[in-house]
């Protein structure tokens, strides 16, 4: 619900991270905010205590970045720029 929630109120200005858990829910809202033009994180498997759902949101095709742990904060910071490459380009910004 947060991440459906987020798509319809923010949109193509929010950031959305998906990390270790187990199912399904949560990587299909975090395609919603992908689809409505958010930035869109997945932890990857080497750091994730359970690869679930951040895997379920990568075979849906909702990620527009995969990295570990210790990298999420440094996207989170690059956000505004991200945001806007990905608005003029329709796709994000590599690494």
């Amino acid at each position: 619900m947060l991440f459906r929630s987020t798509a319809q109120a923010a949109g193509p200005n929010a950031v959305g991270i998906i990390m270790t858990g187990m199912g399904d829910d949560g990587a299909r809202g975090l395609l919603e905010m992908h689809q409505t033009g958010a930035l869109t994180i997945a932890q990857d498997e080497q750091t994730c205590v359970v690869y679930g759902m951040p895997k379920e949101a990568v075979k849906l095709g909702g990620v527009d970045a995969v990295v570990g742990l210790p990298r999420i904060p440094e996207l989170v910071t690059q956000a505004p720029t991200r945001l806007a490459y990905k608005r003029l380009h329709g796709a994000s910004v590599p690494g």
